[in-house]
């Protein structure tokens, strides 16, 4: 049987490939690399690179490959629907306080007619939940000028501190504002409409611009004051995306693309938009000084931190791994390797999470999976690559070269308390601004950017903390206008948190 080569994975004999003219040969070799790049790029999906899962088509959806069995969710034992919530107590029920009662009491048997009486201590209950109507509360300030009989000048009545005096009142401000979020994107048409239709309310866009620059001016401080407590914090996680920034203001001039970054915290996410993507504005972000631990994907901005201060993310090596085992040859055979350590791993760390292992058994268990993993790492970039060369191998050695770097780092959640093996607090956090990305395509000036940054840091830590974000920001612009502090985003302390007193008081 004649011997065979594989060019762009067809089989070739190898005597019609070595009669090939040489320039033939150059040109098949650059159009083959060139397929197989093509080839890689359209199978690219969230599982085996940075795209979200929302761009994977349904195709893509459906060939996911099934985890091994050992790897695979346990089935929750929980029903469908909401898992003691608010508002959902038994089978939707909402507190009877919060009802109007109306109580059907039979006054005949529909079986003989006989009169009934008595009192039915378990009545069967149905609750009706509806939205009254919606209508505008009108608040009329009159200014009365008075002529003095003693110096014949005139007098005016002011206005009181608590009364706006740009003819809108905090709570439309603030709402104008939360529709304008991450959390609910609406743009000004789209809020300018929903006003109209739900209050009768019209508003112009540029109402709704000065309503918005009200909330972003009302909410500077504290979201100034929860950037700094982020900054404090021991453990913290940060990731970055892309959001254009246009030039309306004159502060763009080169059209730099502009980029959200967050920095998580327990309870506090601090997000803000910058026109750097780079060691200066990571540095920026998370702090000179900083002496916690970042966790964060492999991005070279992070590489000022010293190697212990960082946890790389693992699900983004998972990802990177992946593309490696679904390439061909030596590459396949070494993300398998990969995997399989990685994938054990995990299943460790979900015993710690669950609490059937503890950490100082974990240590123990990862000592010798760290070991053959990077063993696999020296053996994958010791292979003899050539400076210029393309090959699908040639770029799994690259990616693999870029992990060993960083190897230490991704062990730091091993020994380190409150440290976790994956970036994805922030990736969930950011997802809401990819969201308003796309459906904004970014902001027009550095107001709107700053805009962007602060009702993201404040809806979203809100959240976490389920607090009322329509109330806070309520609150914020009373506060402005009055000229007192802001409320605080920083999370409450809860009752059983609170120190008890030294003494009680007097009765």
């Amino acid at each position: 049987m004649s011997e065979t080569i594989t060019i762009a994975g067809i089989e070739i004999p190898k005597a019609d490939w070595d009669a090939t003219p040489a320039s033939v040969q150059a040109v098949v070799m650059v159009l083959s690399e060139r397929l197989a790049h093509i080839e890689e790029q359209l199978k690219q999906n969230s599982r085996n690179s940075s795209r979200p899962p929302s761009s994977d088509t349904l195709s893509q959806r459906q060939a996911k490959p099934e985890e091994p069995s050992s790897s695979k969710r346990r089935e929750s034992k929980r029903s469908q629907g909401a898992q003691g919530k608010k508002g959902h107590q038994g089978f939707g029920f909402y507190p009877v306080e919060a009802a109007h009662l109306h109580h059907h009491i039979p006054e005949r048997c529909r079986h003989c007619g006989e009169g009934l009486s008595g009192v039915d201590e378990q009545p069967h209950r149905h609750q009706v939940v509806d939205v009254p109507p919606l209508s505008l509360q009108v608040e009329e300030h009159q200014l009365h000028q008075l002529t003095c009989e003693c110096c014949g000048k005139t007098t005016r009545g002011q206005f009181p501190p608590e009364v706006p005096t740009t003819g809108y009142g905090d709570r439309l401000v603030s709402l104008v504002g939360l529709l304008s979020s991450g959390e609910y994107r609406q743009s000004h048409s789209m809020a300018q409409s929903l006003l109209s239709v739900v209050f009768g309310l019209e508003l112009s866009r540029s109402s709704i611009h000065r309503m918005r620059t009200q909330v972003s001016a009302a909410v500077s401080a504290p979201v100034a004051a929860a950037h700094e407590y982020v900054q404090s914090q021991a453990s913290v996680h940060s990731d970055e995306t892309g959001f254009p920034q246009r030039n309306r203001d004159g502060a763009n001039p080169q059209g730099r693309k502009g980029w959200l970054w967050v920095l998580c915290a327990p309870w506090v996410m601090v997000f803000w938009v910058s026109l750097q993507r780079s060691q200066q504005a990571a540095k920026d972000l998370i702090g000179e000084g900083f002496t916690g631990i970042v966790h964060s994907d492999r991005y070279s901005a992070y590489n000022r931190l010293p190697i212990h201060q960082r946890q790389v993310c693992w699900a983004h090596l998972k990802r990177d791994l992946t593309q490696i085992a679904e390439r061909s040859g030596v590459s396949q055979a070494i993300g398998t390797a990969l995997l399989a350590r990685q994938r054990r791993l995990f299943r460790w760390w979900h015993r710690v999470r669950d609490g059937t292992m503890i950490r100082e058994q974990l240590g123990e268990a990862v000592a010798h999976l760290r070991a053959g993993f990077k063993a696999e790492l020296e053996s994958a970039c010791a292979l003899p690559i050539g400076a210029n060369e393309t090959s699908a191998l040639a770029k799994s050695v690259s990616t693999l070269r870029e992990i060993l770097k960083v190897e230490d780092a991704l062990w730091t959640f091993v020994d380190t308390p409150g440290v976790e093996p994956t970036n994805n607090t922030a990736e969930r956090a950011l997802r809401s601004g990819v969201i308003w990305r796309r459906t904004t395509q970014g902001s027009q000036s550095t107001a709107g950017s700053e805009f962007v940054g602060r009702i993201l840091t404040v809806t979203t830590s809100l959240k976490a903390q389920e607090r009322n974000a329509w109330d806070y920001l309520t609150q914020a612009l009373r506060a402005q206008r009055l000229g007192l502090p802001a409320p605080s985003l920083l999370p409450l302390p809860k009752p059983q948190d609170l120190p008890m007193p030294l003494a009680l008081p007097q009765a």
